[in-house]
């Protein structure tokens, strides 16, 4: 019996996908491990991984289709013994895009009509439609796919005509025998999918029929061509370049647009003498040197901000409406740039762990971030988060909570400035701190004493060794 290979919920708030590569194609032999595919989520790009064993019979969702509902069905898998030409796709298969009709979107060469109309393949809507003209199923020859009978044949039957032939590819603004991934760029170069012959499973237009369509020349356009709209078009005098905002830049701007709109913001900033910790540091990094650790000011930042925590566990809570968590460790995200768009994996316990664990945690999931291959429970969760610029040269910033946690540390770098220590006027290495927090969770009072803890332990570093 053919197995339905559907599309994962890869993460607990996952409703739908990407479907970005296919990394094997029909006939290809599958083993319960294999990688199928990749597929983009909201916050990466993760592998497909196959649990069944069987032969690729069909491919029913194209590479680059978007918006996949979680549980529709992906492809077809041929069991052991199956003959992959007589897999078909379900009846019913939920798609991202649905129509109103019923008439599958593949069209190929039709096949003889069954004998009997309750051995005949149909739609339930044309078996409806049939039974409600009076008409015969088996004498309806059926235009879907593998000649399944669907709700144009019915109504040509109906028509008292002969049957009409199947429809010919629909012009831009219809329903298109095309894959999601065809109709954009068929869009964008402004090009007539009627005009292509798909090469795709069952006559589907794909990827490579549009972009190695050439249209044959009109002779209206040889005498006095048309200007057609285009991206790189001026527009009010400046020449751009339109890209697809990702499934991870959504998500980003939905979360953050959130953030600004409901949560109270308010930010309290310190000035804290970083020559303690960068002492501390160089000292540390002899000392681990011969282990292949060597600790960044960021690690050592990440441990003072999750000591802080623990020392004023009222700022290490999340805001739920009417329930407030507060945590006995503090988890910290840690704001990456990757390719796709920002992301915070997250340094688990990070007040117990040592800053040689902390370190190399840090690089393997900044590694993993920047390649898209960062697990769920990697990015989601944390008590608080941190975000630094000062690898910029920047002096000060104030960033944007993270719900539902309630405060976010924003660092800049830490530039040489007159300071007065001990009584004394000097010049010492200062950083700017700027915390923000979500007042409905944290009083002003609660984060001006989180900052000070945070400029103690930064100021006297010893304390995030022990």
């Amino acid at each position: 019996m053919p197995i339905e290979l559907r599309m994962p919920a890869l993460s607990p708030t996952m409703e739908e996908g990407t479907l970005a590569k296919w990394l094997v194609k029909v006939g290809d032999t599958i083993s319960s491990g294999d990688i199928m595919a990749e597929i983009e989520t909201d916050k990466a790009t993760m592998e497909f991984e196959a649990v069944d064993e069987g032969t690729l019979a069909q491919i029913l969702i194209e590479e680059g289709a978007e918006n996949v509902a979680v549980g529709t069905v992906i492809a077809m898998l041929a069991e052991e013994g199956e003959d992959v030409g007589d897999v078909s796709a379900p009846t019913e298969t939920p798609s991202p895009a649905p129509s109103a009709d019923d008439t599958p979107a593949p069209a190929p060469t039709p096949a003889p009509a069954a004998t009997q109309s309750s051995d005949v393949k149909a739609t339930p809507v044309a078996r409806r439609l049939a039974q409600a003209k009076d008409i015969d199923l088996s004498t309806v020859e059926g235009t879907g796919p593998r000649g399944k009978v669907v709700k144009a044949d019915i109504e040509a039957a109906a028509g008292g005509g002969a049957q009409a032939p199947a429809p010919a590819p629909a012009r831009s603004g219809d329903r298109l025998v095309a894959s999601p991934l065809a109709k954009r760029i068929a869009g964008e170069k402004g090009i007539d999918l009627g005009e292509i012959t798909g090469s795709g499973p069952d006559g589907r237009i794909i990827e490579r029929d549009v972009t190695n369509f050439v249209p044959a020349p009109k002779a209206a356009e040889s005498a006095a061509p048309t200007q057609t709209a285009s991206k790189t078009v001026p527009e009010f005098g400046a020449p751009y370049d339109e890209e697809k905002v990702s499934s991870v830049r959504k998500v980003i701007a939905k979360r953050l647009t959130e953030s600004k709109q409901t949560v109270p913001h308010y930010y309290l900033t310190m000035d804290i003498r970083l020559d303690p910790l960068l002492a501390l540091r160089s000292e540390l990094n002899k000392a681990l040197e011969p282990d292949g650790v060597k600790l960044s000011v960021n690690d050592l930042l990440i441990k003072a901000l999750a000591k802080a925590l623990i020392r004023v566990p009222h700022c290490n809570v999340s805001f739920h409406g009417d329930m407030m968590r507060r945590y006995s460790r503090a988890d910290i995200s840690v704001a990456v740039a990757a390719p796709s768009g920002l992301i915070t994996p997250i340094i688990t316990e990070a007040d117990t762990k040592s800053l040689a664990v902390i370190s190399k945690e840090m690089k393997e999931l900044a590694g993993k971030a920047r390649e898209g291959k960062l697990q769920p429970h990697e990015y989601q969760g944390g008590t608080a988060s941190l975000s630094n610029l000062g690898m910029f040269g920047i002096k000060q910033f104030d960033a944007v909570i993270n719900p539902p946690q309630g405060m976010i540390l924003a660092v800049g770098a830490g530039q040489k400035a007159p300071y007065v220590v001990d009584g004394e006027l000097g010049v010492a290495t200062v950083m700017h701190a700027s915390g923000s927090f979500d007042h409905r969770a944290i009083d002003g009072a609660e984060g001006a004493e989180l900052m000070q803890a945070l400029k103690d332990l930064i100021e006297t570093p010893m304390g995030l060794v022990v």
